[in-house]
């Protein structure tokens, strides 16, 4: 009996990592958790894999796609050199919540890199994530190889990272996909992605390893990414509007939330409701007004906030508004988060 066209999640027994594997060899896709967020993985060699990652998410295809294997020796094999910064990263933060941007070796798909010559390599930590991988290494047509899995996050693309199967069922309803489940993510952000292609080392994408824990490995000061971001390599999650929830949703500065509040209190709550989310105050809920503390730690916010705003989405709220978080580096990823979250709602007047 053909399945329907909807997806299916299973717990990560044996059989089932290799049913996935037999899925993933046969151009399949499925769902795959990571420590970071959830992948919609494919085989990285397959381009009508590739091509159905891509379709899924609607995303553009030149937006490039990370390749995820199961060992630093792996991740070798999908690059042209690899250079003396990589090996000690590789050593210092693999497997684990970390992105490394080589130059790409010929073999790797250009639907994989969007057409440019650098290719995003990471190994996962989830042990889930590493027994596929390994299960499905073992089919490859031959030893030599190179095995890895484009992997993605989860969900529409520019929309809210998955950080439960749950949340990956719910974003592709009508896909015949096989989801593994592998608990909530540990980290609940995307990884950090550093680019060693070139003669510096600039972090892309901010993540759980933060830039001082990658200064102290290389023993040098990062570059910034900012300052000759024109020659940067395209990574992923690099649009100004990103992890967005459907919801209009805005971020304000503690003292001019503060004023919004005083306003929607002299308004009597006219108006649409709205769910405020802060950090550093409480806030007292009213008819029309839902109020949110998270704790003032980085880590806190890093793991709740994808899973928060999925939640407050289906809740029909007006709009959304994000106190914006603490500065300094243990923050970063979580501004960067919020900041591309709230990037297309942050007007002048957003909620007068």
């Amino acid at each position: 009996m053909k399945r329907p066209n909807v997806p299916w999640i299973e717990p990560p027994t044996e059989e089932i990592v290799t049913r996935a594997a037999e899925w993933l060899r046969a151009g399949e896709l499925i769902g795959l958790p990571t420590e970071t967020v959830y992948g919609l993985a494919g085989d990285a060699s397959n381009a009508d894999a590739v091509a159905k990652i891509y379709a899924a998410k609607g995303r553009p295809v030149d937006h490039p796609l990370i390749v995820h294997v199961a060992s630093a020796d792996a991740a070798k094999a999908w690059a042209l050199s690899w250079p003396e910064a990589a090996e000690k990263l590789a050593a210092a933060f693999w497997p684990g919540p970390m992105t490394l941007i080589v130059k790409r070796a010929s073999h790797v798909l250009d639907a994989v890199t969007g057409g440019q010559d650098t290719v995003g390599l990471r190994v996962p930590s989830h042990p889930v994530a590493l027994a596929v991988m390994r299960e499905f290494a073992t089919g490859t047509a031959a030893a030599s190889a190179a095995s890895g899995l484009a992997a993605p996050s989860a969900n529409q693309f520019g929309q809210v990272s998955a950080t439960t199967a749950a949340h990956v069922a719910a974003e592709f309803p009508h896909l015949l996909l096989l989801i593994l489940d592998g608990g909530a993510c540990d980290v609940g952000v995307e990884s950090t992605i550093v680019d060693v292609s070139g003669d510096t080392v600039r972090i892309l994408r901010p993540g759980r390893v933060r830039a001082n824990e990658i200064e102290q490995v290389l023993g040098v000061a990062l570059a910034n990414a900012a300052d000759d971001a024109g020659d940067a390599p395209r990574v992923s999650g690099s649009l100004a509007s990103h992890y967005a929830p459907r919801t209009p949703t805005i971020m304000l500065e503690e003292r001019r939330l503060r004023t919004q509040l005083r306003a929607f209190r002299q308004a009597q709550d006219r108006g649409p409701s709205r769910c405020v989310i802060t950090h550093s105050f409480d806030v007292e809920p009213s008819a029309k007004l839902r109020a949110i503390r998270l704790a003032a730690d980085a880590q806190t916010w890093e793991y709740e906030l994808y899973a928060l705003l999925r939640s407050l989405d289906g809740e029909r709220y007006g709009t959304l508004i994000i106190e914006a978080p603490p500065q300094g580096p243990e923050w970063d990823a979580v501004n960067d988060r919020v900041q591309r979250a709230t990037q297309r709602d942050n007007l002048e007047n957003p909620v007068e």
